[in-house]
């Protein structure tokens, strides 16, 4: 019985310490800039974005990616596969390249997660240190077939951002709702992981 329960001890801690995964990018907030720079600031307001995703999306289980709320709400999975989208228009937006759809059907949860977060990571190291001039040169280009739309790079942080932001809330209260509450433990103030 002894060895059964160390057996079971042994299983449980590796699982718990393998559903963390150290390699992705915000487990923790990095360090903040000494300065208050235009591109450190857009750069910040993504890594946080990039922690409380992290987080909001570890443990995720096949039961929390398939809850929706209504029968006309979008479920976890369906918000996770916009949120994909948005990170690929804030990456673009740091780089002035345009956007067209991107087809994610085919990707697993796994897949979307590490992309989603590499894709803030990189944002945010390509705005950082960028002046405001600099900042005021981006573009968020939308390219629909032959048409193409340029907004400032102010619609990124009240649009894009600001809406991956909503999106990263709710998907801790679908799988609050579900029965996998969030970590609490990680600090969305601090940017640091659960100890």
């Amino acid at each position: 019985m002894r060895i059964l329960c160390l057996f079971l001890s042994l299983f449980a801690m590796s699982h718990l310490s393998a559903q963390s995964d150290p390699e992705l990018p915000y487990r923790e907030i990095p360090e903040a800039p000494e300065d208050y720079t235009s591109g450190n600031m857009a750069a910040r307001m993504i890594d946080g974005l990039g922690f409380r995703y992290y987080w909001a999306t570890e443990g995720l289980r096949q039961e929390d990616l398939d809850y929706k709320p209504s029968e006309d709400a979008r479920s976890c999975w369906e918000t996770l596969q916009h949120l994909h989208g948005l990170s690929g228009t804030i990456i673009n937006a740091a780089k002035n390249q345009p956007n067209a759809r991107v087809d994610n059907s085919e990707m697993t949860f796994e897949e979307i997660r590490k992309a989603t977060l590499e894709n803030l990571a990189e944002a945010a190291t390509l705005m950082r240190g960028k002046n405001a001039e600099e900042v005021g040169e981006l573009k968020v280009i939308f390219q629909r077939g032959e048409r193409q739309s340029s907004f400032p790079y102010w619609n990124m942080i009240n649009g894009p951002i600001a809406d991956a932001i909503w999106h990263a809330g709710q998907i801790v209260s679908f799988r609050r709702a579900s029965g996998n509450p969030f970590n609490g433990r990680a600090s969305v103030f601090m940017g640091t992981a659960p100890k």
